[in-house]
């Protein structure tokens, strides 16, 4: 059986200890190509068909309100099934205590039964937030691990906790 990393990040300004930082690439897309090679896994990119802004405030306000009203958005693509996969990597940034609403859509979409999910969240000081409860109750069926909490501004430095994580 196969591994599967599938992520979420979000390009533009983020927020880092101490302030706001434009970054060309989101810190779970970072993680994500790790695990990647790490693994030897695929590697599925998980994509609003309308893009989040790239301001931090605008993004935030925009993930919150879809938060509140349950607003799953829509994806620019799937992947066609998840057969041949038996361990799911999931790679988002915690927004409001959880995942992104983007990655409850993507979750709700498959049937993860009998597969197990390892959920890694990049953060500035909210951990995990409720993300693993919230994933486990969608995915049903499926063995959802004690996730992995890797603090955004830390990247350059997390190298050998990810391995020791996924291996």
């Amino acid at each position: 059986m196969k591994t599967l990393v599938a992520y979420f990040s979000h390009a533009g300004e983020n927020y880092f200890v101490g302030g706001i930082k434009t970054v060309a690439e989101g810190n779970a897309s970072i993680i994500a190509k790790k695990a990647q090679k790490i693994l030897s896994a695929d590697i599925f990119e998980i994509q609003t068909a309308k893009s989040y802004p790239s301001s931090y405030k605008a993004c935030c306000d925009e993930a919150l309100k879809e938060q509140r009203e349950g607003q799953l958005p829509e994806l620019k693509k799937y992947l066609p099934n998840l057969d041949g996969y038996d361990k799911i990597v999931l790679v988002y940034p915690c927004w409001w205590g959880t995942a992104p609403q983007a990655v409850f859509t993507f979750l709700r979409h498959y049937d993860f039964s009998g597969k197990s999910i390892l959920p890694i969240c990049t953060h500035e000081g909210s951990g995990m937030g409720r993300s693993e409860r919230d994933i486990a109750s969608i995915c049903k069926g499926a063995h959802v691990l004690k996730g992995l909490a890797l603090q955004g501004s830390c990247m350059a430095s997390c190298d050998e906790q990810l391995k020791q994580y996924l291996l």
